[in-house]
């Protein structure tokens, strides 16, 4: 792994928590993959389209992410990981946190 790739791949989590924010439908479907899910506290796991759309109609509602820190980058081949923790205002399915 490079530099560049753990940057490349840091610039791409940084552009989903802007689009998730912006309600940028464009970014998030470019960047993420189809087979992505989100896991919620719940422990409900939604998959991507239903994410995206659910930011479009309001039902998740994004104020606005704030990044703490980034650790743990790794890319192998084509594929990378990495862990985040942001600080996020939000609104889901009516709830306020």
């Amino acid at each position: 792994m490079t530099r560049s790739d753990e940057e490349a791949v840091v610039g791409i989590y940084r552009a989903e928590n802007r689009a998730m924010v912006e309600r940028d439908q464009a970014t998030l479907e470019r960047i993420l993959a189809e087979t992505m899910t989100l896991t919620h506290m719940t422990g409900y796991v939604q998959p991507r389209q239903e994410w995206i759309a659910q930011i479009m109609d309001g039902k998740m509602k994004y104020y606005s992410s704030t990044e703490e820190r980034v650790f743990d980058v790794v890319v192998e081949g084509d594929q990378a990981s990495l862990v985040g923790q942001n600080r996020v205002k939000a609104s889901v399915w009516g709830g306020r946190g």
